[in-house]
């Protein structure tokens, strides 16, 4: 599977039940845009330390990007990185076809691993989920992007919507509504990378 496929792409062909555009009332969202901000601690970027195997991550995002990766080179320059620079560095390496290539096929298992993860080990998330009931959650990009990424979604400020993908926020609401119970599908070698970095 060649590395140059999106995000988009990947959805789908894989992921068909999370394709398209999901439409919003304003007035009924929780907005994570920064993660200082209200919603922040649903943002993948919070320092929010997540441990698996004896290995820490300083959040989901941490995580997520080294699932990406089988091999020792990227792993190692990726773990150090901090912030928006650990995404860069990773997508670096995606460029230069270390990704793995059944990632568009396991992508969304792995965000959902990750998130039950940090449901099950911080409280202040499962907190924060809890008090979102009743309305929806929406990666805020308005501003950011003339259209959204596969993630996010911008206001239309005519029909006060927000509408766009919402991968991030779609699966936020399937764990808060399932009390944190994601159901994930990973292949056999997907936790190589822990052993690899534990070396």
């Amino acid at each position: 599977m060649a590395n140059k496929h999106s995000v988009a792409e990947f959805i789908k062909d894989f992921y068909p039940q999370y394709w398209g555009f999901e439409s919003y009332p304003a007035e009924k969202c929780c907005c994570i845009r920064k993660v200082s901000e209200e919603f922040g601690i649903f943002s993948n970027f919070g320092t929010l330390p997540l441990t698996v195997e004896g290995i820490t991550f300083r959040n989901s995002e941490h995580l997520f990007q080294m699932m990406k990766f089988k091999d020792a080179q990227p792993l190692f320059d990726i773990y150090p990185a901090y912030g928006r620079g650990l995404k860069m560095k990773a997508k670096s390496w995606e460029g230069k076809g270390f990704r793995r290539d059944d990632w568009g096929k396991i992508f969304i298992d792995c965000l959902r691993y990750v998130l039950t993860v940090k449901y099950e080990q911080i409280p202040e998330f499962r907190e924060a989920l809890e008090q979102s009931k009743g309305k929806f959650i929406v990666e805020d990009q308005t501003g950011r992007v003339k259209i959204p990424d596969a993630y996010g979604v911008i206001l239309d400020a005519e029909q006060n919507i927000y509408k766009g993908p919402n991968l991030l926020g779609r699966l936020l609401m399937e764990l808060r509504d399932r009390q944190g119970q994601l159901d994930y599908q990973l292949p056999d070698d997907a936790f190589d990378f822990i052993q690899i970095l534990k070396k």
